[in-house]
């Protein structure tokens, strides 16, 4: 089976081949992601309006190359998967609509995807790993944990009640005057800075329920450079790296609270996996902070190779194949609409609270 994938979520270009061969092993044939961190930039974050006009006149191309790469024509794929949510809406039009005329114009079967799910499943296309696991999603856009049953069936045990991980990396960096992606540059400041100098909150810290809070975190540090404004290197350092402590020990205390409701539901498990997934995932110190975590829980980290834990679509090709193999494509994909918000699971409540009562130290 051969799926084409693309992705159009946010502000990469993505077109893949991924193949399952008969002897049950998958290949990624092409990966192809056109970035456009360049043209963001400049606005210090993604415009929406900017992503969706490079989508519409990059997207054939970025195709025709992953077919290409892949040595595969159009009419030797089974189908055709494309994200359709959640996301910046204008980029799902794009690359949907844009399946969609290939899906018809081809005879093709397609599969609209969910980016998240996306994410859930990559992990079994790089190390083939069996079901259940725990996922956590710490990206620009979200900060989850997921309970991943198998292919459509997940729940959600926490999210954050404020500002996705990613986002407070993005704006604390900004707040400094790091340039954008803030993340990289956080981190790299981080590495030559006195992580105890400044003492900022370990949101919920001690707190019985499993979500995540980040909002009090970005105002203690906005709050901490403007006491001693105007801010030597070193100072912008200093705060990078008090930040990125208390963002991995908020992680280890929040993320380890899950992993414990995880062995108590599956005790016969003998040895489990949290997978890692999202651009966030890059980080070292979280990373190294989250393996030493699941030593101590009895667990397997997983975490997939960088290009495939950000935005790619050979993950939205992979999760096509998933879902066509195990009967779950929809009748009427063709009348299928994107959208800009779409749960993993469908059935989980909204989580709402603040970000002050999230703070507390």
């Amino acid at each position: 089976m051969r799926m084409l994938g693309i992705e159009t979520s946010c502000d990469e270009t993505a077109a893949s081949v991924v193949e399952l061969g008969d002897d049950g092993a998958p290949r990624i044939l092409s990966n192809v992601v056109l970035s456009q961190i360049e043209d963001h930039a400049a606005f210090g974050g993604v415009v929406p309006e900017i992503a969706a006009r490079a989508h519409v006149e990059t997207l054939d191309g970025v195709i025709e190359a992953a077919l290409d790469e892949a040595g595969v024509p159009l009419g030797a794929v089974d189908g055709i998967a494309a994200t359709a949510g959640p996301g910046l809406i204008g980029g799902l039009i794009v690359g949907f609509m844009t399946a969609k005329a290939v899906a018809a114009a081809a005879g093709k079967t397609l599969v609209p995807v969910n980016h998240l799910e996306g994410h859930a499943l990559t992990a079994r296309l790089t190390d083939g790993l069996d079901f259940p696991y725990l996922l956590l999603l710490v990206s620009g856009g979200h900060t989850q944990v997921v309970l991943v049953r198998g292919v459509g069936d997940y729940e959600r045990w926490a999210s954050t009640i404020d500002d996705a991980l990613g986002e407070a990396f993005d704006k604390t960096a900004k707040l400094l005057g790091l340039p954008y992606p803030g993340g990289p540059n956080v981190e790299r400041q981080a590495a030559r800075g006195d992580p105890r100098r400044f003492s900022f909150p370990r949101p919920l810290r001690g707190d019985a329920r499993l979500d995540f809070s980040f909002s009090g975190l970005k105002t203690a540090v906005r709050q901490a450079a403007s006491a001693i404004a105007p801010l030597s290197d070193q100072d912008v350092a200093d705060i990078c790296a008090a930040f990125q402590l208390a963002i991995t020990e908020t992680l280890e205390e929040r993320v380890g609270r899950s992993l414990t409701r995880f062995r108590e539901a599956f005790p016969d498990l003998a040895r489990p996996a949290l997978v890692v997934a999202g651009g966030v995932a890059a980080n070292k110190a979280i990373r190294a902070a989250l393996e030493g975590l699941c030593e101590r829980h009895g667990m397997n980290l997983v975490a997939p190779p960088l290009h495939l834990c950000t935005d790619n679509a050979a993950m939205i090709a992979w999760a096509g194949i998933e879902r066509m193999r195990g009967g779950l494509v929809e009748d009427d994909a063709m009348g299928f609409a994107p959208r800009s918000r779409w749960p993993l699971d469908t059935g989980a409540p909204p989580v709402i609270g603040s970000g002050k009562r999230g703070a507390k130290a």
